[in-house]
């Protein structure tokens, strides 16, 4: 038997799958269950009393799903890794679940072996992802920072939008100060309010940005 043992906790609503994944992680020498878990109340408790490496989580339960369980883990204080484990695919429920502290997210439909690898991979401090949804959650994350972006368009003032175009334009602050007949320390104000209010972290960033969504 290996020397370090990974302690595991599971929280799930359909008991016969917690039993299930406890049979088929405790057939492996370096890995046990320490606690379960059948809605997101008790879940709670359970893992501030119990000192776990990983808590295997599923998304969809009565009362507290998913998401409002890992939120209130994770600000409750536990620092264990939290991986989702479900069988839905959805692209939002992937990109809640990150946001919200998960450190995984794996389908229920996966084969045996491979759950176990991922969890192992996940217990030592791993990211761990179903590969069929890596693509997926690339995009969503991609086009969530874009919807972020068009948003913070939205809340840029005249001023700000007018220096965006000019940027685009390539024009230095000082000649955007020239322009506008104000001084180059207001442009440059102006600069990092339009960048953060963007999410963006450079004026090349913010020409790109300006010309790839026609605001130039």
């Amino acid at each position: 038997m290996n020397d370090v043992v990974s302690k595991l906790i599971l929280v799930d609503d359909h008991p016969m799958l917690r039993k299930g994944v406890r049979q088929l992680v405790e057939l492996e020498d370096d890995m046990q269950v320490i606690g379960e878990a059948g809605n997101g109340k008790d879940a709670i408790e359970l893992v501030q009393q119990l000192d776990a490496d990983l808590i295997l989580l599923d998304l969809s339960m009565k009362g507290m799903d998913g998401i409002e369980t890992l939120r209130a883990m994770r600000e409750a204080g536990v620092d264990s890794r939290i991986v989702v484990f479900t069988v839905s695919d959805e692209s939002n429920d992937m990109v809640a679940a990150f946001k919200a502290g998960a450190d995984g997210y794996l389908l229920k439909d996966m084969d045996p072996e491979e759950l176990v690898s991922r969890i192992r991979d996940a217990c030592v401090g791993k990211m761990v992802l179903s590969q069929e949804l890596t693509e997926t959650l690339t995009k969503a994350f991609r086009d969530n920072a874009r919807r972020e972006q068009n948003s913070g368009y939205d809340a840029l003032t005249r001023r700000e939008k007018e220096i965006l175009r000019m940027i685009a334009g390539g024009l230095s602050n000082k000649m955007i100060g020239r322009e506008l007949d104000i001084v180059e320390a207001t442009v440059k104000v102006h600069v990092k309010h339009l960048l953060k209010k963007l999410g963006l972290r450079s004026r090349v960033e913010a020409a790109v940005w300006a010309v790839e969504h026609h605001k130039n």
